[in-house]
């Protein structure tokens, strides 16, 4: 039987910044939901891509060597592993990420 997940009720029920919840799996990926307020300390995922796709709010992703990237509700954008980023949020702001189950969301 499949499951009906109302994300809208997990963000209601977040008041954790940075401690990503998983909601959902998906073969061997997890759906992962976190509330971002401030900024996380630059770190890197040395086996996966991170996907961020930001539900309500706005957050920016500073990675290194590059163009920081600002993500509004709707945006989302895919880090490649490997790739040390920082995000960061000026105002409370909910952030689904796509990555692997085994994927430690705080870095290597």
């Amino acid at each position: 039987m499949q499951t009906i997940i109302d994300v809208w009720e997990r963000v209601r029920q977040m008041n954790t910044p940075w401690s990503p919840e998983e909601i959902a799996q998906v073969n061997d990926q997890s759906v992962r939901l976190a509330l971002f307020d401030g900024e996380f300390p630059m770190h890197k995922h040395s086996a996966a891509d991170e996907l961020f796709f930001v539900l309500k709010g706005r957050i920016t992703i500073r990675v290194k060597g590059q163009p920081a990237i600002t993500l509004s509700e709707g945006n989302m954008t895919v880090i490649p592993r490997g790739v040390e980023h920082s995000p960061k949020s000026l105002e409370p702001s909910y952030v689904l990420m796509f990555e692997p189950q085994a994927l430690n969301s705080r870095g290597d």
